[in-house]
């Protein structure tokens, strides 16, 4: 069974090239006909940049003190400069920020490692991830400014519900 993403072509069948790198010009040895060397083949997918998505993660689980839960987030805030909000009661949170990914499925699996990766780090809630939300940028931007859709991240920081 291949594991690859769908559409996503076997390893060595791209258009890929291989290159040979100079030795430079200190380098004593037989001399390269310059005429076989290669030019590096760049593919479209090489080129994709990466764009920015609006990333909301809810996890939920047993209860823990607030003072805990806000310190835990605070801390994650502080571990993960591209936080902008989150809220938190005692036994759930929602966290949202920006997050430059290639495509969605970079931005989603980034956004599904966040919570566990820095749970030990950050002395998290030993919660689960319950929900995800990955937009991009103009869809966010488009619900705000048709009314609907999460409110602006305003109050950028740790809040409770």
């Amino acid at each position: 069974m291949r594991r690859a993403r769908p559409g996503a072509l076997p390893r060595g069948t791209g258009s890929r090239a291989l290159t040979s790198v100079g030795a430079g010009a200190d380098f004593v040895g037989t001399p390269t006909d310059e005429s076989l060397e290669q030019v590096p083949v760049v593919t479209e997918e090489e080129l994709t940049r990466s764009k920015l998505w609006h990333i909301t993660l809810s996890v939920s689980g047993g209860e823990t003190p607030l003072k805990e839960v806000r310190r835990g987030l605070e801390q994650l805030a502080h571990d993960h400069p591209f936080l902008l909000t989150s809220r938190y009661a005692n036994d759930h949170a929602e966290i949202r920020y920006w997050e430059e990914a290639r495509d969605l499925h970079d931005a989603a699996a980034v956004a599904l490692r966040l919570w566990g990766e820095h749970r030990s780090s950050a002395k998290l809630p030993p919660w689960e991830i319950v929900g995800l939300e990955v937009i991009d940028r103009e869809t966010y931007h488009l619900r705000i400014a048709e009314g609907y859709g999460p409110p602006p991240a305003a109050p950028v920081g740790v809040h409770p519900y």
